[in-house]
């Protein structure tokens, strides 16, 4: 990751973001994590007031395609993300009395790489590229053959407007500001 990165909020931008596991490990490769991030990327999206415009987890990383969120910016809506899934891995802490663990899952000790790419998205062109290119991925990492296949990607929606937990391009999260008033 460069040291000088420069990121560019308040333009109205979209933003293709990725963000890796620690070391680039595959610790994505369980479907119930998998399921569990897009759970907490949907209640992200809701709290941040974000529209998502194409996701795809993958093995050991994962991109968006979402607008600028309207609360906070989206450095805080991706630290939400991914500390709000590591803290709903951990199911019940060990018990007090008994020293027994009650499913408690183990964690690496880094779940995430710090920080995470983000390219801005000023064109149609660019955005239809790099949505192509999320739904692409699993294809062309040879985990699937065709990309409705992969279950944890936006793709089913765009072709077949099948709903999955995170909800695809829903502006209707957004809040309309007039004469500089929150509506």
């Amino acid at each position: 990751m460069p040291q000088a990165l420069h990121r560019f909020y308040g333009t109205g931008d979209l933003h293709f973001v990725t963000f890796s596991c620690y070391r680039r490990q595959p610790f994505l490769d369980n479907a119930a994590h998998c399921d569990r991030l897009l759970e907490v990327l949907e209640r992200v999206r809701q709290r941040y007031r974000l529209v998502v415009l194409g996701y795809v987890v993958m093995p050991e990383h994962v991109h968006l395609l979402v607008s600028e969120p309207q609360r906070e910016t989206l450095s805080t809506a991706i630290q939400a993300l991914k500390l709000g899934f590591v803290r709903s891995l951990v199911c019940d802490p060990r018990s007090r009395k008994t020293s027994e663990t009650w499913g408690t899952q183990l964690l690496p000790k880094r779940y995430w790489q710090s920080r995470f790419y983000d390219f801005n998205v000023w064109t149609e062109r660019k955005r239809v590229e790099k949505l192509r290119y999320i739904h692409r991925n699993p294809v062309k990492r040879g985990l699937v053959t065709s990309p409705e296949q992969w279950p944890w990607s936006s793709f089913r929606w765009y072709s077949s407007a099948e709903s999955g937990p995170v909800r695809i391009n829903d502006t209707e999260i957004l809040v309309m500001r007039i004469l500089g008033h929150v509506s």
